[in-house]
């Protein structure tokens, strides 16, 4: 069975591709998540990782105990903000390219504690930058093996090659911008009638 990132064969040992398309492939195939869970989002993330969803299957299994080693961060749980720095400084000693998956409603945009919650970061997006949003409360791992999936694709949307044609001799041209996917699914379902949500009942009484 042929790779998508195989060009052609020749003979009977021989494969074309290109270097980017096989750096891509070995990256997308060998992601190392660090192992970071802050509160019961991390149950899932285990989940995720044991023998019933096989997360290894993806090349995603080596989950590492340090983030020199790791080059996705999984932040499942509520962020406070006394745990923001350290979140900020785990992400500033990962190695280029790194990624961030956030995932449950808490480190999304705050979740239940959004609006009274004056001890939790409304979104971990205002500490690193995040590449995946997996909402839920908490979401199943089947939620976070389609993020990862959505990772993977990012991975192999990544251009490293130049453009020519710039000034000076010896120089390359501007980097080519990467070819982001678009998703399988967003969820959305587009109606004919656009009704507003129902507010209402979350109006505080009393």
């Amino acid at each position: 069975m042929s790779q998508p990132w195989i060009e052609g064969r020749f003979e009977e040992n021989v494969i074309t591709t290109t270097v980017e398309q096989a750096i891509n492939w070995a990256r997308q195939s060998s992601v190392w998540p660090l192992t970071f869970g802050l509160a019961c989002c991390a149950i899932e993330m285990m989940a995720a990782g044991a023998s019933r969803y096989d997360m290894d299957r993806f090349g995603a299994g080596a989950f590492r105990a340090t983030p020199r080693q790791a080059d996705l961060m999984i932040v499942a749980g509520t962020v406070t903000y006394k745990m923001a720095s350290r979140v900020r400084r785990l992400y500033n000693m990962m190695p280029d390219p790194k990624f961030v998956i956030a995932m449950g409603a808490c480190t999304v945009g705050g979740g239940p504690y959004f609006k009274y919650g004056y001890h939790v970061v409304k979104g971990v997006d205002l500490v690193v930058p995040v590449d995946v949003y997996v909402p839920g409360c908490p979401p199943r791992p089947e939620a976070l093996l389609e993020g990862l999936m959505r990772i993977q694709d990012k991975i192999k949307g990544h251009r490293i090659a130049k453009r020519t044609g710039a000034t000076g001799f010896g120089q390359l041209g501007e980097k080519i911008e990467d070819e982001l996917p678009i998703p399988h699914h967003s969820g959305y379902v587009a109606t004919e009638i656009e009704t507003p949500p129902l507010q209402s009942h979350q109006k505080i009484t009393g």
